[in-house]
């Protein structure tokens, strides 16, 4: 299974997100869609250089929308570091804790652990805040 997240890196936020058994760009440019029409485009965007991410779909989508492209250099996963605390943090406090045997299953258990992390997880980061407070 492939996750996508959206976030807010001011309040550590995850905005939307989605869950796919492939790796086409479609479940990320839905995410991003989904994110730029509940809280509006930023002014930048910052993913990683995967396949999703350099591909037409997600770059015409970020273009339109009028929203700078930032990329991480290659191997460089602290360029993303929030991205990568929030994929640490769902697999040690969800994933690892569940034995998950479909994806469906998997949605519920992210669905559950995101809608926890914005509303009721503080962050230290955030004076003790959960990202909806911040």
């Amino acid at each position: 299974m492939y996750l996508v997240a959206i976030m807010d890196w001011a309040t550590r936020k995850v905005l939307s997100w989605r869950l796919s058994n492939t790796m086409h760009a479609d479940f990320c440019v839905d995410a991003l869609n989904e994110a730029i029409a509940k809280h509006g485009p930023p002014e930048i965007m910052n993913t990683d250089q995967g396949s999703q991410f350099t591909g037409l779909a997600w770059i015409t989508t970020l273009t339109e929308a009028g929203v700078r492209i930032s990329m991480d250099g290659r191997g460089r996963y602290l360029d993303n570091i929030f991205i990568e605390r929030l994929w640490r943090s769902l697999k040690q406090e969800a994933i690892y804790l569940e034995e998950i045997s479909d994806g469906f299953q998997a949605r519920r258990v992210i669905k559950d652990w995101m809608a926890f992390y914005n509303t009721e997880r503080p962050h230290s980061a955030l004076d003790r805040q959960t990202p909806d407070d911040a």
